[in-house]
């Protein structure tokens, strides 16, 4: 009998191609959203992708007698929680938003776990745990800063939140992932970024500009200490991002685990700065965008790149994907979006 994984904010972006890849695994998925962030429609798109339409229910994991529902109805073996707020921007401005909705899903799911036999959780968490590094690639030994954001303090919180509980002896294990940043989509072009509304992260904004749906595209900054004076980041593909959870699920379901909780940065171990990015863009699109230089946003950290040999040597797990094909997938996700009429 297959494994079943519950993945909560699952038709989200990360969450949809993650379900892909742990259905193409032979794993059991059931996807639970409040759709706040993402359309069911993207259901279809995993069906087609995978030939299996996930089980799905509309539930927010703050709604804890929701949650006590449908464990009662299902038996889990794992959990993979992306449910979150994750703006950076919007979190500075709605700062107690992030705090009940990413604190509160937790928490409700780790109280559930133990008494439902559910063995472990793999935990999305990101590079902003980290602040702004004294240097780079930084690795997972390197010291946690005060956060820059929100947003990245409710991670922070939560990495604190899950091992606390463990080490309070808590019949669970946790694999704690510290993304950097997911871009691109599903070489099939069947799913990849809908953010709903005014996109809050670069590439959809990047893409929205270049098909015509935004007006200009703007750069926060280019007076910051790097090559070009832009923001630097570790942009990793997001179907090698999924792939590194089903190896994460695996290792935890199957006692590989060195650790009760282990903590793995997902990362390319390479920076790009936000305008070579255009340039990447501008280059597989043959579009020239439109784009101005505005002021520093705050909570943006100014350069950060993984150090990711331990997720290399002891997941067994490498971002594979190169920038330019990346950038290429986005493009024509967006193109797709528009024939459809979507976006």
């Amino acid at each position: 009998m297959a494994q079943k994984i519950l993945v909560t904010g699952g038709t989200g972006y990360i969450g949809s191609h993650t379900v892909v890849e742990l259905q193409n695994a032979g794993f059991e998925v059931i996807i639970i959203d409040n759709l706040s962030n993402s359309n069911v429609d993207v259901l279809d798109g995993i069906a087609k992708i995978s030939g299996i339409r996930p089980l799905f229910y509309e539930m927010d994991c703050t709604d804890k007698n929701a949650l006590e529902l449908l464990f009662k109805e299902n038996s889990f073996d794992g959990i993979i929680h992306f449910a979150a707020s994750k703006a950076v921007g919007e979190s500075v401005h709605k700062p107690l938003m992030y705090y009940r909705n990413n604190l509160v899903s937790l928490i409700n799911l780790l109280e559930l776990m133990p008494d439902n036999n559910v063995k472990g959780i793999v935990f999305s968490s990101s590079c902003t745990v980290y602040g702004e590094p004294d240097k780079n690639p930084i690795d997972e030994n390197a010291p946690i800063k005060p956060a820059a954001s929100p947003y990245g303090n409710t991670k922070q919180i939560n990495e604190e939140i899950i091992q606390d509980f463990v080490h309070s002896g808590a019949p669970i294990k946790s694999i704690i992932l510290r993304y950097f940043n997911p871009i691109g989509a599903h070489p099939s072009g069947e799913i990849g970024e809908l953010p709903i509304g005014v996109p809050q992260n670069l590439v959809p904004y990047i893409t929205q500009t270049g098909i015509g749906i935004r007006e200009q595209l703007s750069v926060f900054g280019n007076d910051y200490n790097t090559p070009d004076g832009s923001c630097i980041r570790d942009f990793i593909n997001v179907v090698d991002l999924a792939k590194a959870h089903v190896v994460a699920i695996e290792r935890m379901l199957q006692d590989k685990s060195e650790d009760r909780v282990e903590i793995f940065n997902l990362g390319t171990g390479k920076g790009a700065s936000v305008l070579e990015l255009i340039k990447i863009f501008e280059k597989v699109s043959g579009v020239s965008l439109n784009y101005k230089i505005v002021d520093r946003r705050e909570g943006d950290i100014e350069q950060i790149w993984a150090q990711p040999d331990k997720a290399n040597n002891v997941l067994g797990w490498t971002a594979k994907e190169s920038l330019e094909d990346t950038i290429a997938s986005a493009w024509n996700w967006q193109k797709r979006l528009s024939e459809k009429g979507i976006m």
